[in-house]
């Protein structure tokens, strides 16, 4: 059966704000986008709404209003069972108040907008949460199909009493599911942590160069150029993240999508998205000659991104990080394929070896959030992108002295090794660890 696909006119988004004049300008905004739209000039005018309506994509919700305020409001709003899927996006003035901050993420709500409201910011949030919450929904609909699949396994095996074969053959089909489901919601959870927290970095940048303009004198107009460019080049980071973001959310990777990539390059524009943290921490990075390899270069990109900045994240307090980036090529015989072993090093705290494996596991944290920020995703994201690309990637590290990175990743894609089958998984990753362990 042939599964229903929303169009953006079957998007409903309601928008909480006392003020006329601002639900008039966001209703105009996202209309743009055939959104559909309903307007509610209070807390309590929204709950009435919640009362008979369920099936919001979105809430867009002001802070400050005269009955409850959008914290008490999504407070009431998230004790119903029907509408706790419903992400909240804030809209406040008061944009450098960490309180209401903490307080608007405790509530439950997903992001913030503050104003005035910047149109280009305010759809590409919207269009970024109603993919997500349309996602959400295909993967809780799938979860109840699967559901259903299983019970009525379940009932054919207790009226049938199949023999032991089958009943063995029927458990392991289960199993398949259940694995399947993690899997989806392993992915959601990649894209959301992307979408939540790595759009906020270019933002953090147009803020703190916006302020260094605005205390800036007319006359220094070379230094105002200077910080106008740092702004469209975060700008245009944010468009690249949510281009990347859509592509990543998809299930597979097209042979298209690959193209001719310098991993040299990519390196670099990576390194210019980092450069802040680079020189508060004084880290010194070196890079060797990188091949050109068929790969999508905005997945690529996002790797180095996540390596390089969790070497500086996990640095030495009284070190200067030290980063080494290097590449060899290795023939893997038996699948007649080049392959690049890239290595990612630094001389960081480390960690113990015998987590090797886990640090890759979505969410997993080896250390304390109040140690070390951080969601515990980034790592589990490069394993993704590199299984996308048919790759391999590991890590050896030694308490105290650094952590090196090896990244295997082939030279061509050729249509033999794109989106291999699941039972090929396993021995491809085999193959390609074998290849790297041997020539370490």
């Amino acid at each position: 059966m042939q599964e229903k696909v929303e169009s953006k006119s079957d998007i409903k988004i309601l928008v909480v704000d006392d003020r006329e004049d601002n639900l008039l300008s966001i209703e105009t905004l996202l209309e743009q986008d055939n959104y559909t739209v309903v307007k509610a000039t209070s807390g309590n005018a929204a709950l009435k709404i919640l009362l008979k309506e369920h099936d919001f994509s979105l809430i867009l919700m002001d802070v400050q209003m005269p009955d409850i305020n959008g914290f008490e409001t999504a407070t009431i709003i998230y004790q119903r069972e029907k509408l706790k899927r419903i992400p909240i996006i804030f809209i406040t003035a008061h944009n450098q108040d960490e309180t209401n901050i903490f307080k608007g993420y405790q509530t439950g709500g997903v992001d913030y907008i503050y104003k005035p409201i910047n149109p280009g910011l305010l759809r590409a949030k919207v269009s970024v949460f109603v993919d997500l919450y349309r996602k959400t929904n295909q993967l809780l609909d799938h979860e109840r199909k699967l559901l259903g699949a299983n019970e009525s396994l379940k009932k054919e095996v207790e009226e049938r009493k199949a023999s032991e074969e089958k009943i063995k053959l029927l458990n392991k089909q289960l199993i398949e599911n259940n694995s399947h489901l993690m899997a989806v919601n392993e992915e959601l959870d990649r894209f959301a942590y992307v979408a939540s927290h790595d759009l906020q970095e270019p933002l953090r940048k147009i803020m703190v160069f916006s302020d260094k303009i605005l205390s800036m004198k007319d006359t220094d107009k070379e230094a105002m150029d200077k910080y106008l460019k740092k702004m469209i080049s975060a700008s245009e980071r944010m468009q690249s993240l949510i281009n990347d973001l859509l592509q990543f959310s998809r299930e597979t990777v097209s042979s298209n999508d690959f193209v001719n990539t310098d991993l040299t390059k990519v390196v670099n524009e990576a390194i210019v998205e980092l450069e802040v943290e680079i020189e508060k921490t004084g880290a010194k990075i070196s890079i060797d000659p990188l091949p050109i390899i068929k790969a999508v270069p905005g997945l690529i990109r996002q790797l180095f991104y996540n390596l390089i900045n969790n070497a500086l994240k996990f640095r030495k307090h009284d070190v200067a990080p030290i980063i080494n980036i290097s590449s060899e090529k290795i023939l893997n015989h038996k699948e007649g394929i080049n392959y690049h072993r890239i290595s990612v090093s630094d001389n960081g705290i480390g960690f113990d070896p015998q987590y090797a494996e886990d640090i890759f596991v979505v969410f997993k944290r080896l250390h304390s959030f109040h140690d070390y920020k951080g969601s515990g995703v980034g790592l589990s994201i490069c394993k993704k992108i590199v299984e996308k690309h048919n790759g391999f990637i590991m890590a050896n590290s030694t308490i105290g002295v650094g952590s090196i990175f090896i990244i295997a990743l082939p030279e061509e894609q050729s249509p033999s090794i794109i989106q291999p089958s699941s039972n090929s998984l396993e021995s491809k990753d085999t193959h390609q660890r074998k290849a790297v362990t041997n020539e370490s």
